[in-house]
């Protein structure tokens, strides 16, 4: 299945932490396709100049576009396309990761995510991503859930105290 999914109502991320820019095909409760193109103008090139095209992309920003594109298989999941379930994404756990190649400026990263398991409101997925017809990841587990956003932020009455304890040291 293939239908235009609208990332800014899927995923929290702005730019330039938006690390992915269009869901090829999805399945919800199976599988999703995403891409991501790497350019020089991203501010993690800034500092480089005519060296950025020579220079790889952050393997901690593949993994991060790779996550982001599970947690919109997610979102579809446990929310559907018509709404987002309610709560923020938590990463659990990531475990079986392996980055087999650099990934440099004016190359597509492509996501493919299998969502592997749902218990509840907790997700466990596995994928990869491929340049081409080359692997560049590969990731065995990666653990998510969706917790409710008032479980996640101090109360108002909490954050005074934490203020008023760490005025004293």
């Amino acid at each position: 299945m293939s239908a235009r999914i609208d990332l800014s109502g899927a995923l929290p991320h702005r730019y330039p932490m938006l690390l992915v820019d269009d869901i090829v095909e999805t399945v919800p409760g199976e599988r999703l396709v995403a891409r991501k193109a790497v350019t020089c103008n991203e501010p993690w090139y800034a500092r480089l100049g005519a060296a950025a095209s020579r220079s790889s992309y952050p393997e901690s920003l593949v993994l991060e576009s790779w996550a982001q594109a599970a947690a919109v298989l997610g979102q579809l999941t446990l929310g559907g396309a018509d709404r987002k379930p309610d709560g923020v994404t938590v990463l659990g756990s990531v475990s079986g990761v392996r980055f087999a190649q650099p990934v440099l400026p004016g190359e597509v990263l492509e996501h493919h995510v299998r969502l592997d398991r749902v218990l509840a409101d907790t997700l466990l997925f596995s994928g990869r991503s491929v340049v081409g017809d080359t692997e560049v990841l590969t990731v065995s587990r990666v653990v998510a859930a969706w917790r409710p956003a008032e479980r996640l932020r101090p109360s108002a009455a909490g954050r005074d105290r934490v203020r008023t304890e760490g005025a004293d040291q």
